[in-house]
């Protein structure tokens, strides 16, 4: 547990040197969308009964909780290739799943304050929706699968580049075809098919049946716990392997 907490100290110290600079980044492109797609497209577009800027919100809620969680993965990656921190944790008696705990608590906690950026600025444009206990399980059960595969790539690759290209082609993509921006009912049979494979998808559809009131599909929950401690236990892998 002191090595968990360690962990998780480190991380949240440096976030907090930087707490004003990383607020504003995780606000901009929020606000980007709800001003173009929210206001300059969807201005009179009805989406399952509500205006495109209530169901747009969750959708940036599950798209930044995945985004944030999963950009801890850079910071592992500083740690490795720039500051060698890794190779102190290596000799330091802190377990290896001690160190895949606390690395997956701040991707969340990073997550969690990307979603409060999200809230405060739908406020600001007037959009209320119900933020219960349900919602909030979706977004921490969607930062857990991205917190835990980004320890896990962390650890596979051999620069900082790579880092950027698995961004580039698998968060970015799942980004906009998740069902952040779009029903995924309105896709052609055989890509509602494959989107429903992404997590994202599950993650949105969960975080924005809740926001609405509705019951969410608990298969999404279930979902989403499984693979995230699928992907939990291939980061303590991937971390012993590359620590041996």
């Amino acid at each position: 547990m002191r090595g968990c907490l360690a962990i998780y100290q480190r991380e949240m110290l440096i976030l907090r040197k930087k707490l004003f600079r990383q607020m504003a980044s995780m606000s901009v492109s929020p606000l980007l969308y709800v001003l173009a797609f929210g206001f300059g497209m969807g201005r009179d577009v009805q989406v399952e009964g509500r205006s495109y800027l209530e169901f747009l919100i969750p959708g940036l809620v599950a798209m930044s909780s995945m985004t944030q969680a999963f950009a801890i993965a850079s910071e592992i990656n500083i740690a490795r290739f720039y500051w060698r921190i890794f190779e102190e944790f290596q000799a330091a008696p802190i377990r290896n799943i001690a160190y895949v705990t606390g690395e997956v608590l701040a991707g969340i906690s990073r997550a969690l304050l990307s979603v409060v950026v999200i809230l405060v600025i739908g406020l600001l444009f007037g959009v209320v929706l119900h933020y219960g206990v349900s919602f909030w399980l979706g977004v921490v059960l969607n930062s857990f699968v991205f917190a835990s595969l980004a320890v896990c790539m962390a650890m596979l690759v051999k620069s900082h580049a790579d880092q950027a290209l698995l961004t580039n082609f698998f968060i970015t993509p799942m980004a906009f075809l998740g069902g952040t921006f779009f029903p995924v009912d309105r896709m052609p049979s055989w890509a509602q098919e494959l989107l429903h494979l992404l997590p994202l998808t599950h993650a949105a559809k969960a975080i924005r049946s809740s926001a609405f009131g509705a019951t969410p599909d608990f298969f999404s929950y279930g979902l989403l716990a499984g693979l995230g401690s699928v992907l939990f236990v291939l980061a303590f892998y991937c971390v012993n392997q590359a620590k041996e």
